[in-house]
Protein backbone atom coordinates (compact mmCIF):
# COMPACT_ATOMS: atom_id res chain seq x y z
CA UNK A 1 0.00 0.00 0.00
CA UNK A 2 2.93 2.08 0.48
CA UNK A 3 4.30 2.21 -3.57
CA UNK A 4 0.89 2.89 -4.46
CA UNK A 5 1.29 4.58 -7.91
CA UNK A 6 -2.22 5.72 -8.63
CA UNK A 7 -2.16 7.74 -5.34
CA UNK A 8 1.36 9.52 -7.10
CA UNK A 9 0.38 10.43 -10.09
CA UNK A 10 1.67 14.07 -11.05
CA UNK A 11 4.40 14.07 -8.18
CA UNK A 12 7.59 15.18 -9.46
CA UNK A 13 10.59 12.88 -8.94
CA UNK A 14 12.97 13.23 -5.79
CA UNK A 15 16.27 12.65 -4.99
CA UNK A 16 16.20 13.16 -1.56
CA UNK A 17 16.33 9.54 -0.05
CA UNK A 18 14.47 10.20 3.04
CA UNK A 19 11.44 11.45 1.42
CA UNK A 20 8.02 10.34 1.97
CA UNK A 21 5.12 11.06 -0.22
CA UNK A 22 2.02 11.57 2.29
CA UNK A 23 -1.20 12.19 0.93
CA UNK A 24 -4.09 14.13 2.98
CA UNK A 25 -6.92 12.47 3.98
CA UNK A 26 -9.63 14.01 6.08
CA UNK A 27 -10.63 12.11 8.93
CA UNK A 28 -13.99 10.04 9.19
CA UNK A 29 -16.87 11.42 11.59
CA UNK A 30 -17.73 9.70 14.15
CA UNK A 31 -20.99 8.02 14.43
CA UNK A 32 -23.57 9.55 16.36
CA UNK A 33 -25.39 7.32 18.19
CA UNK A 34 -28.87 6.58 17.14
CA UNK A 35 -30.67 8.89 19.80
CA UNK A 36 -28.90 11.92 18.37
CA UNK A 37 -29.55 11.56 14.56
CA UNK A 38 -31.56 13.22 12.80
CA UNK A 39 -32.95 11.50 10.10
CA UNK A 40 -35.08 13.19 6.98
CA UNK A 41 -37.38 10.78 4.85
CA UNK A 42 -38.23 12.36 1.88
CA UNK A 43 -38.81 10.94 -1.88
CA UNK A 44 -37.13 12.23 -4.87
CA UNK A 45 -38.22 11.53 -8.48
CA UNK A 46 -35.89 13.61 -10.11
CA UNK A 47 -33.28 12.11 -13.02
CA UNK A 48 -34.73 8.70 -12.38
CA UNK A 49 -37.09 8.00 -15.16
CA UNK A 50 -40.19 8.61 -13.45
CA UNK A 51 -39.93 5.98 -11.27
CA UNK A 52 -40.05 6.93 -6.97
CA UNK A 53 -36.80 6.46 -4.82
CA UNK A 54 -36.81 7.29 -1.06
CA UNK A 55 -34.54 9.21 0.61
CA UNK A 56 -32.90 8.99 3.99
CA UNK A 57 -30.51 11.86 4.38
CA UNK A 58 -29.38 13.99 7.72
CA UNK A 59 -26.81 10.73 8.82
CA UNK A 60 -24.30 11.80 10.62
CA UNK A 61 -20.90 9.24 10.77
CA UNK A 62 -18.73 6.53 9.50
CA UNK A 63 -19.70 4.80 5.75
CA UNK A 64 -19.58 1.75 7.13
CA UNK A 65 -22.56 2.47 9.05
CA UNK A 66 -24.73 3.95 6.84
CA UNK A 67 -24.40 1.21 4.60
CA UNK A 68 -24.98 -1.32 7.45
CA UNK A 69 -28.37 1.24 8.58
CA UNK A 70 -29.00 1.30 4.16
CA UNK A 71 -28.57 -3.20 4.64
CA UNK A 72 -30.82 -3.27 7.53
CA UNK A 73 -33.61 -0.85 5.74
CA UNK A 74 -33.28 -2.73 2.12
CA UNK A 75 -33.73 -5.99 4.08
CA UNK A 76 -36.76 -5.03 5.83
CA UNK A 77 -38.33 -3.68 3.18
CA UNK A 78 -37.21 -6.70 0.79
CA UNK A 79 -35.99 -3.87 -2.05
CA UNK A 80 -32.86 -2.47 -3.21
CA UNK A 81 -31.35 0.66 -2.94
CA UNK A 82 -27.89 1.62 -2.15
CA UNK A 83 -26.02 3.78 0.77
CA UNK A 84 -23.50 6.43 -0.72
CA UNK A 85 -22.60 10.18 0.11
CA UNK A 86 -24.52 10.59 3.22
CA UNK A 87 -27.72 9.42 1.97
CA UNK A 88 -29.71 5.99 1.81
CA UNK A 89 -31.89 5.57 -1.65
CA UNK A 90 -34.78 2.70 -1.29
CA UNK A 91 -36.92 1.66 -4.45
CA UNK A 92 -39.84 2.99 -4.41
CA UNK A 93 -42.39 5.21 -1.84
CA UNK A 94 -41.60 3.69 1.22
CA UNK A 95 -42.03 6.70 3.57
CA UNK A 96 -44.11 5.86 6.42
CA UNK A 97 -42.78 2.47 6.81
CA UNK A 98 -38.97 3.84 7.27
CA UNK A 99 -39.79 6.12 9.40
CA UNK A 100 -41.05 3.47 11.05
CA UNK A 101 -38.19 1.27 11.24
CA UNK A 102 -36.24 3.93 11.86
CA UNK A 103 -38.26 4.85 15.05
CA UNK A 104 -37.94 1.29 16.32
CA UNK A 105 -34.35 1.71 15.72
CA UNK A 106 -33.94 4.86 17.86
CA UNK A 107 -33.58 6.91 15.55
CA UNK A 108 -34.99 10.55 15.01
CA UNK A 109 -37.07 10.15 11.73
CA UNK A 110 -39.24 12.72 10.80
CA UNK A 111 -40.74 12.50 7.19
CA UNK A 112 -40.50 15.26 4.48
CA UNK A 113 -41.90 15.82 1.54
Amino acid sequence: MENDWKQRLGVVYSTNPDFAYATAQAPEEETLPPGRQKLTVGIDRRNRGGKQVTLVSGFVGKADDLKELGRTLKTRLGVGGSAKEGEITIQGDFRDKVVEILKSLGYNAKRGN
